[in-house]
């Protein structure tokens, strides 16, 4: 954190994108620490159930992305922070995260050792079943790619994450998509940001099945972005 901020209490934000998650969206807002969070936004993706109505009933702040993809999603909800907000955390909306394990992630933001904390599942401990074996083997090989190319080994690619916004905002974050998360990893290392990894814990999703994780071709097809990704960042980005 930097000096301007010093002298009054961080505002910290929640970001947690959303589609059709009427069955687990509650549960993960109630779980959320009370008084942690100055603002959260639940970034609506298009969905057709009543997931933004239960959202807006735990005092969320619920904006609607129709254009569907997880960075789209995420760019949304950045608009919607005030404009006094310090750190956002990013988190799933399918209870697979714990929400109390957010103060791993804030902790060193705070503290101004680290711009960026991603919360790796492989570090912690993972529900089985929890993670598939092609999320497995997808992790395995992105993260080979980015350190092959970036010279910088992650052990995760995982969603659960804060960071600074004034960091944020000199990455020039632009895809809408599942590469995300990739590019947000990868564009720090090329800001030279100051990146931790610390331990989290994975859980089998609430209710229903992962859009992602849940449908093969789906697995297959983010796989693909998220390598393209990579791929692209080493080319295009200097």
């Amino acid at each position: 954190m930097t000096e301007t901020h010093a002298a009054r209490t961080p505002h910290i934000a929640l970001i947690i994108p959303a589609l059709n998650e009427e069955e687990t969206i509650g549960h993960t807002l109630s779980r959320v620490p009370p008084d942690l969070y100055g603002t959260i936004v639940v970034a609506d993706n298009g969905s057709t159930d009543r997931t933004a109505e239960i959202a807006g009933r735990f005092g969320a702040i619920v904006v609607s992305e129709p254009e569907r993809g997880y960075g789209a999603a995420c760019l949304k909800a950045l608009l919607a922070l005030p404009a006094d907000a310090d750190i956002a955390v990013f988190m799933q909306a399918d209870g697979s995260e714990d929400p109390a394990q957010a103060d791993r992630l804030i902790r060193p933001l705070l503290d101004g050792r680290a711009d960026l904390v991603l919360g790796s599942r492989t570090l912690g401990v993972s529900d089985r079943g929890a993670l598939q074996l092609h999320q497995k083997v997808g992790n395995v090989v992105a993260t080979s790619m980015i350190a092959i190319l970036f010279g910088h080994r992650f052990s995760d690619l995982g969603p659960y994450r804060a960071i600074c916004l004034n960091a944020y905002r000199r990455l020039g974050m632009r895809d809408r998509g599942y590469g995300w998360t990739t590019e947000m990893q990868v564009r720090s290392l090329r800001k030279r940001l100051r990146i931790i990894e610390v331990p989290v814990s994975y859980s089998v999703r609430v209710a229903g099945t992962n859009k992602i994780s849940g449908n093969l071709r789906a697995s297959l097809q983010a796989g693909f972005k998220i390598i393209f990704t990579v791929i692209k960042l080493a080319v295009v980005v200097r």
